[in-house]
């Protein structure tokens, strides 16, 4: 069992091309012993956004705090706390924070939990 606090974590910058203002911490994944699936918790300073992307994998993401836009189906969407935003397999996307910042948790396979993946991938 695993009980771990969202403040407890620290958080260290994500320095990929495309990024600004991102942070990200592992709340729970593959250190753990998940089998399949990790939570990350990523942080983006206020007009920061996360690098505009694609993969192979579907994730959920859940609106902690804070809110700003996601790009999505080609358009971009207003996101706030509370929201819940599904990016399918293969949908470019990009998260940007408004003037409060954003800070979310996001689902993705347990082998993409690592320092290297991409945030809000």
């Amino acid at each position: 069992m695993l009980i771990r606090n969202i403040a407890d974590v620290s958080h260290e910058p994500m320095d990929v091309p495309g990024a600004d203002g991102v942070k990200m911490s592992i709340m729970a994944g593959r250190a753990d012993q998940a089998p399949n699936f990790a939570m990350r918790h990523i942080v983006i300073d206020a007009g920061g956004h996360s690098p505009r992307h694609s993969h192979d994998y579907e994730h959920e993401v859940y609106v902690v705090d804070g809110g700003g836009t996601v790009l999505l189906e080609g358009g971009e969407r207003a996101i706030r706390r509370g929201d819940v935003v599904f990016v399918p397999p293969d949908e470019e996307h990009q998260f940007r924070a408004g003037q409060d910042g954003l800070s979310f948790l996001c689902l993705v396979p347990v082998t993409r939990d690592c320092g290297e993946c991409t945030p809000g991938s």
